[in-house]
């Protein structure tokens, strides 16, 4: 009878990111079983996969001809995603609201799309189509040794880039010129962020997000320029903390979590983290917006996380699973508990008032600020980020070119338009490769 029973399920292959958190995937596993337990007919196959990995991985099964119905891409990957073939050449993934199709529900799971937070909706967002169901979404936020702030006579948190500098000169002096009090960790996240915040694009085509794949790429822009120069007159006068290695994500939070800094900028995915850290070592932690250009008109951060991609190669029983499998991973109860469990914002408005309403954030504001971050949000194209082939390739430019300014001296100037030239010829590249004749899948699929 078991053998009969399997027989008849239909199985729903999902491939999830995987990420070096004890236990990341257990909650969506058992939201697989709670989902098999409300739809009898169904099973939910989840696989986990290093999200560094998960797109080569990916396409090498469809080489082979084993393709899964959803995929969950790393933010930064969403064009490996749309640009993915299939074994027939045709796009492997099909547009999640053209697959919903206008229901209001999708085997009684209801419909959330419309309910997502804005600023992550758009960004899965192109020519006004939703092409893929974010799950995860988080931002990138101030954190804030209080104490040590107090100390030095510094009232709140800063909020732009030249309170920052204020508040570190404060620091400085209170510790008799010791130490360097901020930190980041120099990579292409917070170039993006910081360009995005003054409504600078990196790309032609309203970043890559209207009429096709983006042909230019800019890394010298204004917004560029101004960012990058302040970061070198914060390293001048000694307020920044270089940890000697690019994308040093790990070193710049310990530096904070053991007292060497006063601030650092990082995911809100580590406010928890980051205010334990704070108890273990005897000090407050604050948590508050992103500092930003105080001299440019705001337009918005954008979000980071990731999102799952339908295959467009699924029979109409299996289509309509994985659609509402996604729709029960964001409905209201799941998404409280994924951001109660997790730290990522609460994917939908729902959600966030669900939490409201009940006090979590009246219990800790610290865990509202992320969401307010992205609400704040334009939602334009800049505010966005750029959607480019070879994004991450094009990132390390920029980290490599402010390596080179930081330790060698390089004008930035100089150091950002040979970025750019380089980067030029990756996006040309790229764009030979998915928009020749024929076209062909991205051959390199490398995430960040």
């Amino acid at each position: 009878m078991k053998d009969q029973r399997n027989a008849a399920e239909t199985v729903v292959e999902a491939w999830f990111a995987e990420h070096r958190f004890p236990g990341y995937l257990d909650p969506i596993r058992r939201k697989a079983r709670d989902f098999e337990e409300a739809h009898p007919g169904y099973r939910v196959r989840i696989r986990g996969y290093d999200f560094h990995e998960l797109p080569r991985t990916l396409a090498t099964a469809v080489e082979r001809g084993r393709t899964p119905h959803l995929v969950e891409y790393y933010y930064a990957s969403s064009r490996l995603a749309r640009d993915q073939l299939g074994a027939d050449g045709r796009p492997l993934f099909t547009s999640l609201e053209r697959a919903i199709a206008g229901r209001e529900e999708v085997l009684g799971e209801k419909v959330v799309t419309d309910d997502l937070v804005p600023a992550v909706r758009e960004y899965y967002t192109f020519d006004g189509d939703l092409a893929s169901m974010p799950i995860t979404a988080t931002t990138t936020v101030l954190y804030s040794n209080m104490d040590l702030l107090q100390e030095a006579g510094v009232s709140e948190a800063p909020r732009t880039w030249e309170d920052l500098a204020r508040a570190c000169e404060r620091i400085s002096r209170s510790r008799g010129g010791r130490g360097h009090p901020a930190t980041w960790a120099n990579h292409g996240w917070l170039f993006q962020q910081a360009v995005a915040s003054q409504g600078g694009l990196l790309s032609d085509r309203e970043n890559g997000r209207r009429g096709g794949h983006p042909l230019t790429v800019d890394l010298a822009s204004e917004e560029m320029l101004a960012f990058v120069g302040w970061w070198k007159r914060m390293d001048d006068a000694g307020h920044y903390l270089y940890t000697g290695m690019q994308e040093d994500w790990e070193g710049t939070f310990r530096a904070f979590a053991s007292q060497r800094v006063a601030f650092v900028m990082h995911t809100s995915k580590l406010a928890d983290a980051a205010v334990h850290a704070g108890r273990a070592g005897g000090f407050d932690v604050g948590v508050s917006i992103l500092p930003r250009n105080g001299d440019a008109a705001y337009a918005g951060n954008l979000p980071a996380g990731q999102s799952l991609w339908l295959s467009g190669d699924c029979e109409k029983a299996v289509r309509d699973g994985a659609l509402a499998f996604t729709q029960f991973l964001a409905s209201t109860p799941n998404a409280v508990e994924w951001h109660r469990e997790s730290t990522f914002v609460p994917i939908t408005r729902d959600a966030f008032r669900n939490l409201d309403g009940k006090g979590w954030f009246r219990e800790d504001g610290r865990r509202r600020v992320a969401s307010d971050q992205l609400e704040a949000s334009d939602l334009s194209p800049a505010a966005l980020g750029a959607v480019i082939g070879d994004l991450p390739e094009i990132q390390r430019l920029l980290t490599s070119a402010m390596e080179s300014v930081l330790v060698r001296g390089e004008p930035a100037e100089d150091a950002l338009r040979h970025a750019t030239d380089r980067a030029q010829e990756l996006v040309d590249e790229y764009n030979s490769w998915c928009l020749g004749s024929p076209p062909r899948s991205p051959r390199r699929l490398d995430v960040v």
